[in-house]
């Protein structure tokens, strides 16, 4: 699995895949958050606060993580390397968990330059200083978790397809789905009881209890569940390929 974790991460930092991924997100988070006009802009909702950045961050990671996943899987079974692994002593499991961590670092590592917004943000507060960190570390470790949700769907996107292009919508409108397409289902309130219980399926809500400062136990193993099971489902259409 290190073996494959090192190799992924090589492939993306050794030609500027992962440097330009980087650069773009933080370009367009730097954009919408201090000068293009629009309800995430810092200056103009006046408050000494992150929680545009977080509202904007599962958007952009929407389409960024399914970029970086697509070609984990599918590339190798378009180019015909996946039988290579086959052969080798390594579990298909150690090569989707390795894919995966290298996704997910990737996504974490486009989060360090916030650290900046964090520095200005302190600055700029009236007084000095004065700003939320319980509920901006809480939305760190939510944006984290976030991340590493969307990098297992888009692994079992991969998974699922031999074009990397196919890899990439499919990895699109999961995420979506999962992100603000079941929370919209149930704000049509058409099951009526049961519309609470199909939001809860969704990424939203449990994500929304972290940008308030809160990591409650069964949020952390909503997301540890999705990721197992995206991941185990990844592993399942490995192992038939093979």
């Amino acid at each position: 699995m290190i073996a494959i974790f090192k190799k992924e991460l090589w492939s993306y930092f050794g030609n500027w895949n992962a440097w330009l991924i980087i650069g773009a997100f933080s370009l367009i988070s730097t954009l919408f958050l201090f000068f293009f006009e629009n309800d995430s802009n810092i200056f103009d909702i006046g408050s000494a606060t992150l929680q545009s950045y977080f509202v904007l961050v599962p958007w952009l990671f929407m389409f960024i993580i399914p970029a970086i996943s697509m070609r984990t899987l599918a590339e190798e079974q378009q180019s015909g390397t996946l039988s290579w692994l086959f052969s080798q002593p390594v579990k298909i499991s150690e090569i989707v968990l390795g894919k995966f961590l290298s996704v997910w670092l990737v996504g974490v590592l486009c989060l360090l330059p916030s650290i900046v917004y964090l520095y200005t943000i302190y600055v700029l507060g009236v007084p000095e200083g004065n700003i939320d960190f319980g509920a901006t570390l809480g939305s760190y470790f939510g944006i984290a978790v976030l991340t590493a949700a969307f990098s297992a769907v888009g692994i079992l996107a991969s998974s699922l397809s031999q074009n990397q292009i196919m890899a990439y919508l499919l990895g699109v409108f999961l995420c979506f789905i999962f992100y603000f397409g079941i929370e919209q289902l149930a704000s049509y309130k058409l099951l009526g009881g049961a519309d609470y219980l199909l939001s809860n399926l969704g990424f939203y809500q449990h994500f929304l209890a972290f940008t308030r400062g809160l990591i409650d136990t069964r949020d952390v193993f909503y997301f540890l569940l999705v990721i197992g099971i995206s991941l185990f489902s990844a592993k399942v259409f490995v192992q038939n390929k093979k």
